[in-house]
């Protein structure tokens, strides 16, 4: 890293709260140290109070752009001058670009989880998945899962500040794909446990498993899954979350913590920024080792 810095080395951020645990930085800047390219990316912890503040800052530094995460994810978007068409639709950011000032948001969330998926032979095209969370990333994966021809997708959620983001999520998925969205709350256990057992894939996109809830899942009996479904927790610090514990003592034979979504996304990002193509399998043996 010190010896790549110099006077004209182009800051990237990323903006969330809490993001210590996050492997981001170390993937990109390998990434970039691989390709010799003059980037570096640190994490700024910024909650949505600061927001605001550290979006400036993009403009004030001159920085490329940043990714944003949880809890930021909806609230930067009156912040940006632009929207990727996806970003617009999704209605979350988790990737912003600045080219002279202006500054553009993208999604690359659902691109992420559908090509982590696909990394692993797996093809969920045509089956119905079961997601919790309607948050950014919920968001995200619920809406490019349907855009890619997921034939129905049941999702959860409490009924708080992002229940009207998730009503959102079904009326957009009803009216612009052809999959069929459903939106339950938590209230009922039976109504959850029926429709995971219903579908192929069982998505986790809430924090929930990783600090300060690191030793709880939504769902706890491993009776509710099935050995020849998929299991996925978009949490990926720690690595091997209670949901995922739960799915193994069912024999779950498909179980995924969000390393391989974030890796694909950032993927993603990457090539927004630079205009090089991330070097995907020499990252991944750089986070899986």
């Amino acid at each position: 890293m010190n010896e790549r810095i110099d006077g004209h080395t182009l800051l990237i951020g990323l903006m969330a709260y809490p993001i210590r645990h996050s492997m981001s930085p170390t993937m990109h800047n390998n990434a970039f140290a691989k390709l010799g390219l003059n980037y570096a990316y640190l994490a700024f912890e910024i909650t949505s109070e600061k927001l605001p503040a550290a979006i400036d800052a993009i403009r004030t530094l001159d920085m490329r752009g940043s990714n944003i995460s949880m809890p930021n994810k909806q609230t930067v978007i009156p912040l940006l001058d632009k929207l990727d068409p996806a970003a617009e639709m999704v209605g979350a950011v988790n990737t912003v670009v600045n080219n002279n000032g202006i500054l553009t948001g993208y999604t690359t969330d659902g691109t992420g989880f559908m090509k982590s998926l696909a990394d692993e032979n797996l093809n969920i095209i045509g089956e119905k998945m079961t997601l919790s969370g309607a948050g950014g990333a919920g968001t995200a994966i619920a809406i490019q899962a349907a855009l890619d021809g997921v034939k129905e997708i049941s999702i959860f959620n409490q009924h708080d500040k992002l229940w009207s983001n998730a009503q959102r999520n079904v009326n957009v998925i009803n009216e612009k794909t052809q999959c069929k969205a459903t939106l339950y709350d938590f209230e009922d256990p039976d109504i959850f446990k029926s429709e995971i057992a219903d579908s192929m894939i069982y998505c986790d996109s809430t924090g929930v498993g990783m600090k300060p809830l690191e030793d709880m899942a939504l769902v706890s009996d491993p009776s509710w899954f099935r050995p020849d479904m998929i299991v996925f927790d978009t949490v990926y610090a720690p690595r091997t979350t209670e949901l995922m514990r739960v799915a193994k003592t069912a024999g779950v034979k498909h179980i995924f913590n969000g390393l391989g979504m974030m890796l694909e996304q950032g993927a993603e990002a990457f090539k927004l920024w630079t205009g090089e193509d991330m070097p995907v399998e020499y990252i991944r043996e750089q986070l899986f080792s």
